[in-house]
């Protein structure tokens, strides 16, 4: 019996698949009449391509939301100009020739565009698609939001294509060389953000050509690539004046950088810690005092909670040392830290030949103002710890360092409420009193857009941490933001490791 209802299964198997007419589409399936613009762009490969929709996959149509604006007279004339995320949710945009009638649209309008029969293909550095005209495109709706795209300019110098045409905002920029009184934007500007230099382009005619030239600002625009020779190089082009946000008009010089420390040495930590910093001008101490302040809010630390009283706030969570004797010249290293003065604790190679501008047993003795002797000023449990530089000797609740970088992010560091504590932050490489995207203020360490750290090493082994940077002191800049180095010290360590190419330099 069973072997009956076997074989009646499988004639009724075949005589199924007699009568059935192979195709080759899935049943049911339909393929969408749109194609992302990534694989729009994905489809050039260095010659001219015909779209079809044999080679866009049985698709003829894009989306995207217009971010080219033709009133600054700014762009290269014809080109539309479109993004959109609908592969892997990664940006991507393509510019359009339609000629004169790219100037109708407006970012924010929505598009759809038949590409079909158009031409892709480079133009003078410029990928876009040539051949169609404003038939080809029908807007779908105006006013759409495009969100802010902070790119630093590093990335865009090492992958072009990727960013080309698409809107998108380089933040704290500044000009290479310095701009003059008189300088205005108009022509090929170097323009750096403190990761790599990038072309901003204006035209002799655009409306905002002779508008100053800032010393640092936001600068929002679309990417164009120009071909050098055999490479394509990116440029970034604004639409606009309000493409511009002017963050300062000043050249403010940081007198002293922080360039590495060491927090945790190998063994007991008392009296061995200390700071490295440079300076970027002459200073003599004694007639231009500096202070430095160390935070530690380690469980273990009082007073708990939020710091009251920010950087003063003393006892076992804020340790300060004036600096007011000693000299040091421009480029030249200097250090702070106990009277041991060795480079990885207890019997290690001496560096007390080195520049020492304050050497201080933090073990026997309170700190110069406040801060009560402790076995560490610097916190190994993982939770933040701080370092801050003061101009002047007198630290208080409101004071601003010059310099301050953090390790870490735990214990109780910033809050709004009941009302407003917390460690106050200068604005450098790492961290910016007003955001620059938003323009709000975010004055202390975790508020707003102030979240950088370094990373805690472990413990016990006598890691020094090497803030390596390049800061242009004629822009009054970081023309390479600082990036953390974990050097691992032995009892037998000397200077040069800790002077070496992964300090930060001046330019």
């Amino acid at each position: 019996m069973k072997k009956s209802i076997f074989y009646s299964f499988l004639l009724l198997s075949f005589l199924s698949m007699w009568g059935c007419k192979k195709t080759g589409n899935y049943p049911g399936g339909v393929i969408s009449p749109y194609i992302s613009i990534y694989d729009i762009r994905d489809s050039y490969k260095g010659s001219d391509v015909t779209l079809t929709s044999e080679n866009l996959f049985g698709s003829s149509k894009i989306t995207g939301i217009v971010v080219s604006d033709h009133s600054g007279n700014n762009l290269p004339s014809g080109l539309l100009v479109i993004q959109d995320r609908r592969r892997l949710s990664e940006l991507r945009g393509i510019s359009i020739n339609i000629g004169a009638d790219a100037a109708s649209y407006v970012p924010g309008d929505s598009l759809i565009v038949n590409v079909e029969g158009g031409l892709l293909k480079r133009v003078e550095g410029i990928l876009q698609i040539t051949g169609l005209t404003k038939a080809a495109v029908t807007k779908i709706s105006s006013g759409n939001s495009i969100a802010v795209n902070q790119v630093p300019s590093n990335a865009i110098v090492a992958n072009p294509d990727k960013y080309e045409s698409t809107l998108l905002v380089i933040v704290k920029g500044g000009f290479n060389p310095l701009p003059g009184p008189t300088d205005v934007l108009k022509g090929d500007k170097l323009l750096n953000d403190g990761f790599a230099d990038i072309t901003l382009h204006t035209e002799a005619a655009a409306t905002f050509a002779n508008n100053p030239a800032p010393f640092l600002a936001n600068f929002t625009g679309i990417v164009f690539n120009t071909q050098v020779a055999d490479k394509i190089v990116p440029q970034l082009r604004m639409r606009k004046a309000s493409d511009i946000v002017v963050l300062s008009s000043t050249v403010n010089v940081q007198p002293i950088i922080i360039s590495g420390f060491i927090s945790d040495v190998a063994g007991g930590d008392g009296n061995f810690e200390y700071v490295q910093c440079i300076a970027t001008r002459d200073i003599n101490f004694a007639t231009t005092p500096y202070s430095m302040v160390f935070t530690n809010n380690a469980n273990a630390s009082v007073p708990t909670g939020y710091p009251a009283s920010g950087w003063a706030t003393g006892n076992m969570r804020t340790y300060k040392l004036n600096l007011t004797s000693g000299t040091v010249t421009k480029g030249s290293y200097f250090y702070v830290g106990g009277t041991s003065k060795l480079i990885n604790g207890t019997g290690s190679t001496s560096i007390a030949g080195s520049n020492w501008i304050k050497a201080f047993n933090y073990t026997t003795t309170d700190g110069d103002g406040f801060g009560l002797k402790t076995s560490g000023l610097l916190a190994n449990s993982g939770n933040a710890s701080g370092i801050a530089v003061f101009a002047g000797t007198n630290v208080t609740l409101t004071s601003i360092p010059v310099d301050v970088l953090f390790v870490s992010t735990g214990g109780s560091l910033y809050t709004t409420t009941p009302s407003v504590q917390g460690y106050r932050i200068g604005n450098n490489d790492w961290y910016d009193i007003t955001n620059p995207i938003t323009l709000d203020d975010q004055p202390f360490y975790r508020s707003g857009s102030n979240t950088l750290n370094m990373t805690y090493t472990t413990a016990d082994l006598g890691y020094f941490y090497i803030m390596g940077g390049e800061y242009n002191v004629t822009l009054g800049r970081w023309s390479k933001a600082r990036s953390q180095t974990n050097v691992l010290l032995t009892k037998t360590s000397t200077l040069a490791e800790i002077e070496n190419a992964s300090s930060t330099k001046l330019k």
